[in-house]
């Protein structure tokens, strides 16, 4: 399926090769802990712990390898960027190890090369990331640099002019991928106005306004150890851990960080059309219109839903219809992006140009379909097995464990999600699938992109407006 247009944006660097007040501190800290359901690892016992500058710490001793990961979730994202200056967060979030107070780039590059361990950033819509792995001996290490690309960036003017150009380049280049192009489109109509209009990256116009200041501005009012969770998993117990937290980010100050109201993104009313005119033999096609949040109280049987529909691979409906019996497409599939406010339902394949239509209306029966009549007892059942059965995989290294437990603490599942997630699946009934298709799909309510040579698929949709582009 096509990449995202906001597709978080990672940024890694990969290598190869005072106790009384201390002691004070870690006392302060407020400890509660929860069983977690069994891994292939064995049982998982996080520790929750929240920091008197309200860093929150998910603790997770797994001992099999002599591994750290070290994952740090900020509570914000492109979501946070001013409209004109979109890529603001991202840029932020690549400058952090590229020179802070007391290391220049390089060296950090060098310190985490020279222990074979990883560095990398990331960004979403909603959040960014910190992550470090190293080796359990090479700990502190770990500890040292994640604190200091996280509280101590220089965003020094040579390194945002070489970063803003590579971010630039990037941008340039995806105007020559039609997924991108389909999913830029389309995320702009289904969130006009709002926040995840924007690709994570930005803009070539938004990107080239944005200065040192905006950096440092972002990060002084976004940074803060208040809107910090840290999960640490792998070969460390909760006494070291607290004990380096205590080191490290203890005397990062905490801020007072306002709440943020966004409105709405307006509903889709009637069908909306924009085509792309690209010289390509094949028709890349985005179908869709607005979501659901990811703590919205269907979200596990949207789920079911969804893989049922367009989701589960060859054993999905969308697949069925358009790839093996219409043979239109060699893969099709359908998603919701559940973030933190309501993201996109949306379908997206590639056809030959001459078969748009047929595979665009193939879409729009399949759709039809799942909200006329129950799903079968099979359909349910074998849904729900892998679901259930493939929730174990995500969690299945020291790095998964740590970013899963960050995104748990981040949209407030609460720790028993990892115990009650098979049981919240499982209670999905075929009623409860019909009533979400119905509540959350709407086939003549939708924003549809096309990027291809409009000459061959002769677009005959009736009743839409539509936006002709005869360039990205």
């Amino acid at each position: 399926m096509p990449p995202r247009a906001s597709l978080p944006r990672k940024h890694e660097r990969r290598g190869t090769g005072r106790v009384a007040a201390l002691s004070c501190l870690i006392l302060a800290l407020v400890v509660t802990s929860t069983a977690l359901a069994q891994s292939p690892s064995g049982a998982l016992n996080p520790v929750r712990l929240v920091a008197p500058n309200g860093i929150t710490l998910l603790v997770l001793e797994q001992h099999a390898l002599p591994i750290v990961q070290v994952h740090a979730l900020i509570k914000t994202g492109s979501a946070q960027d001013p409209h004109e200056k979109a890529g603001l967060a991202n840029l932020v979030a690549l400058m952090l190890d590229e020179g802070t107070r007391s290391r220049s780039a390089q060296q950090i590059a060098e310190e985490i090369d020279f222990v074979g361990g990883s560095l990398s950033t990331q960004v979403t819509e909603d959040y960014s990331t910190v992550s470090v792995k190293v080796l359990a001996k090479d700990t502190d290490l770990g500890f040292a640099l994640l604190a200091d690309v996280l509280r101590n960036p220089t965003f020094r003017d040579e390194e945002l002019s070489r970063l803003r150009s590579q971010v630039l380049g990037e941008i340039r280049g995806e105007r020559e991928d039609p997924e991108l192009v389909a999913m830029k489109a389309f995320h702009r109509l289904v969130f006009d106005g709002h926040p995840y209009r924007w690709p994570v990256n930005g803009t070539m116009e938004s990107v080239a306004r944005i200065t040192r200041q905006d950096l440092q501005g972002f990060y002084e009012t976004e940074y803060l150890p208040n809107q910090t969770i840290l999960a640490i998993v792998g070969d460390i117990t909760l006494d070291q851990v607290t004990a380096k937290v205590a080191s490290h980010f203890g005397a990062w100050e905490r801020r007072a960080h306002g709440t943020r109201a966004y409105p709405a993104p307006k509903p889709v009313q009637t069908p909306t059309v924009q085509l792309i005119d690209q010289d390509l033999t094949q028709s890349t096609i985005v179908l869709g219109h607005g979501g659901v949040s990811r703590t919205h109280p269907d979200y596990y049987a949207i789920s079911v839903m969804n893989y049922i529909l367009g989701a589960g691979g060859f054993s999905s409906r969308l697949m069925d219809a358009i790839r093996d019996r219409q043979g239109l497409a060699y893969g099709v599939g359908s998603t919701f992006e559940a973030n933190l406010m309501p993201g996109a339902f949306l379908v997206s394949l590639q056809t030959r140009n001459q078969a748009a239509n047929q595979a665009i209306e193939a879409v729009r029966n399949e759709i039809r379909g799942i909200r006329e009549e129950p799903v079968s007892e099979q359909e349910l059942e074998e849904t729900k097995a892998y679901l259930i059965g493939s929730f174990p995989l995500r969690l299945d290294t020291v790095s998964d464990l740590a970013r899963v437990l960050t995104l748990v603490e981040f949209y407030g599942l609460g720790l028993e999600y990892f115990t009650q997630y098979p049981a919240w699946i499982e209670a999905v009934t075929r009623e409860d699938v019909l009533r979400v298709a119905r509540a959350h799909l709407d086939p003549d309510r939708y924003v549809l992109v096309l990027v291809g040579k409009l000459d061959e698929a002769r677009i005959a949709l009736e009743g839409t407006h539509r936006l002709v582009d005869r360039h990205d």
